[in-house]
């Protein structure tokens, strides 16, 4: 939307949820659908969910900031999606790979930091445990995350060559 969004304004009641993901990456692609579905019913869970691309867009236009806006517009994305465009946020958060989930209670502890489910470069059959969202939905209840958690696997981020 062009504005310049805070964490508290990406904040829910109980928690948030922030992921790194981009455009092209063929992990993320896999879970896009399961991504809108899981921040859509989180936020029924006082959850709410933002989304940042930081990867290098003159190396990879398919990322740039246009596509973010035409992506999130077609698809209704129900999170704010934004540009790290310095690369700072990724490195404050230690993100190292598109998808990558950090899932935070109410006092913005880390509760979460694991995948959204099984699947990889190809989406996860159906019945396949949604762990993110289940991880997440307890964060809401208990303040607290699982004690077992399996870490993001993806594409790296794409850092600029003056941001190695």
């Amino acid at each position: 939307d062009g504005r310049i969004w805070t964490l508290a304004d990406c904040m829910g009641e109980k928690g948030l949820l922030v992921m790194f993901i981009c455009q092209h990456c063929p992990f993320v692609k896999a879970i896009h659908e399961r991504i809108l579905r899981d921040t859509r019913e989180l936020q029924v869970f006082g959850i709410a969910s933002v989304a940042i691309m930081s990867n290098d867009t003159e190396a990879y236009p398919e990322d740039s900031f246009a596509n973010m806006q035409k992506i999130a517009q077609e698809h209704h994305y129900p999170f704010p999606y934004l540009l790290d465009e310095t690369q700072e946020i990724a490195k404050a958060y230690g993100a190292v790979c598109t998808p990558d989930f950090f899932g935070y209670n109410a006092d913005f502890k880390l509760q979460y930091r694991g995948r959204l489910d099984a699947s990889r470069r190809e989406t996860a059959p159906p019945d396949t445990i949604r762990e993110l969202f289940e991880a997440l939905k307890l964060v809401a209840a208990t303040g607290q995350g699982p004690s077992d958690q399996i870490a993001s696997i993806g594409c790296s981020i794409k850092w600029k060559s003056t941001n190695p």
